[in-house]
């Protein structure tokens, strides 16, 4: 039997979310399934979970006072840990969904379909060039109708359920808007991660048992998962509670009074009490601005300087002269220790483990700006499902951040090597983005599931050499694969082919493949590295 609620309140809605987060966390392997190419790099599922987590972790570390509290706390939260392309979008519909709520106490069916749909609305803008028959459209048409459900539909659990049929139709659907959707015989993996959130907070308002301490979403506070690394500009983690009695704090005037203190800003708060997190070098004069509205307790101020600095051993620290800032810093995305090493050489401040297969999230980035003390810092994110996150982080930090579109590692390695110190940023940012256009990208990997694409047949376990317009060779033999892959990618304007060999690759192999390279390429220079990327037996840049 169904329940009889009519509106939802703060702690409801924090139980939906965590048990839509548990739902999704318990099928994201189905969802990393889904992903439309047939090779080891499903994440669709993972990346939504980690970015379902981290929204957790933001209510469960913070005290909660009100639905819209909830609901902010929620997009921050995801927002910070986005990962990949679609969980950068299941960010931005938590974050429209939260503006959706914005002044609610407690939300009716109204409520609720209004707040889909600004969900939507928000995700569609986020998006440069949306594409129908992904998660946008199931959230689109699921929100629209539950516009029209919520004018007859009082009952909560009613309208969900019709809400979360539509989108379960919407979903069936995506494969006959998609070609590629439809020719690998799956639906939208993300579209299905949407669904599985849906799902979880449906079995809250049916009454079913929630489990809230679920492993994969531990409990922690904001001490445990405080980590502090590099230089700290500002030292003193500074935390309060003001409670206004009677009174009706301004809390937007507060925010913006104390936001120049510092850092690492938390000022949220519902009628009388407002809670302030800021990293600050004057905790006293944020103080002093709290005590102006009302009385303070759960005072808490660490200093970060001392923890870092007894978390390393390295007690002399203070005495030792600051580095002068750089002109130029930079941050890329790799996984493999080869990989890393070669851009480590090119000068990259901070390589980010990830690609793929690991998306790293939008405060991935953000940890590793903060370790660079540069005028400018030049984000290389190397895959096409990385470049959301890097330009959340961009647009978050107070820095001056350049992001350079690059798809793959051969691109990253070519905007490196276009890149002039005596340049301005803006000539290294046309320079750099000129230069990815000058190389191709070719990956060898092997199929997971029996699938079909463009009219090939492709069996589990068939090796496949994938070039920039999708998979453009597919057999038994690594070497032979790579051969009919590089044939369609290598032309008579190109004089270099270089070579990343994976760690499943032995060098002697490697050596060998080089060899034959040069013999049916003798027009082209043909380079050597060890890359030690997992899963990608080759990597091929072709210039």
């Amino acid at each position: 039997m169904k329940s009889e609620y009519t509106y939802i309140d703060q702690q409801l809605l924090k139980e939906m979310i965590i048990a839509g987060a548990q739902s999704l966390e318990k099928n994201k392997q189905i969802v990393d399934a889904l992903n439309v190419f047939p090779v080891p790099d499903g994440d669709t599922g993972t990346n939504m979970s980690l970015t379902m987590q981290s929204a957790i972790k933001e209510i469960k570390n913070n005290q909660t006072n009100s639905l819209e509290e909830v609901a902010n706390l929620v997009a921050h939260g995801s927002l910070m840990g986005a990962r990949g392309n679609s969980g950068v979008i299941l960010s931005q519909l938590l974050r429209g969904f939260a503006k959706g709520l914005k002044g609610k106490e407690k939300a009716n069916t109204r409520d609720l379909a209004k707040a889909l749909k600004m969900a939507s609305d928000t995700a569609y803008k986020a998006v440069m060039k949306p594409v129908e028959g992904t998660i946008l459209t199931v959230a689109r048409e699921s929100a629209e109708e539950a516009i029209i459900i919520a004018r007859k539909e009082k009952n909560i659990a009613n309208f969900l359920e019709k809400v979360i049929l539509k989108g379960d139709e919407t979903l069936r659907r995506t494969p006959d808007m998609l070609k590629v959707l439809k020719e690998a015989g799956v639906v939208d993996s993300g579209g299905k991660g949407l669904l599985y959130i849906y799902l979880g907070a449906f079995e809250v308002i049916t009454g079913e048992k929630l489990e809230t301490d679920d492993p994969e979403i531990p409990h922690q506070t904001i001490d445990e998962v405080e980590y502090v690394e590099g230089d700290i500009e500002f030292g003193y983690c500074t935390e309060f509670i003001v409670d206004a009695g009677r009174n009706n704090p301004d809390i937007d005037r507060l925010r913006n009074t104390i936001k120049n203190y510092g850092d690492s800003m938390l000022v949220v708060g519902s009628d009388n009490i407002i809670k302030v997190h800021i990293h600050t070098n004057n905790p006293g004069e944020v103080i002093e601005h709290g005590l102006k509205l009302g009385y303070l307790k759960d005072i808490k101020i660490d200093n970060m300087r001392l923890q870092h600095r007894n978390q390393n051993f390295k007690e002399n620290d203070k005495y030792l002269p600051k580095e002068p800032q750089k002109k130029y810093g930079f941050i890329t995305v790799a996984k493999g220790t080869g990989l890393s090493n070669i851009f480590k050489d090119f000068g990259v401040d901070h390589v980010i483990e990830g690609g793929q297969t690991m998306n790293p999230s939008t405060e991935d980035f953000l940890k590793a700006i903060d370790t660079i003390d540069a005028e400018t810092i030049f984000i290389l994110p190397n895959n096409s499902n990385i470049i959301m996150a890097s330009n959340q982080a961009k647009e978050v930090s107070k820095k001056d951040i350049i992001v350079i579109p690059t798809k793959s590692i051969p691109q990253g390695i070519a905007s490196l090597m276009a890149f002039n110190l005596e340049n301005t940023p803006k000539e290294n940012e046309e320079l750099m983005k000129e230069a990815i256009k000058t190389v191709k990208t070719g990956e060898v990997t092997y199929a997971v599931r029996d699938t079909s694409y463009n009219d090939i047949t492709i069996k589990k376990g068939n090796i496949l050499g994938i070039g920039e317009n999708g998979i453009q060779s597919v057999g038994k033999d690594i070497h032979k694969t790579s051969l009919e892959l590089l044939n369609n990618m290598v032309t008579e304007d190109n004089e270099m082919i270089t070579i990343f060999y994976g760690e499943d690759v032995e060098e002697k192999e490697a050596k060998e493949l080089s060899d034959k390279l040069e013999e049916v390429f003798p027009e082209c220079d043909i380079e050597l590295y060890y890359g030690g990327q997992p899963l990608y037996y080759y990597i091929f840049s072709v210039e």
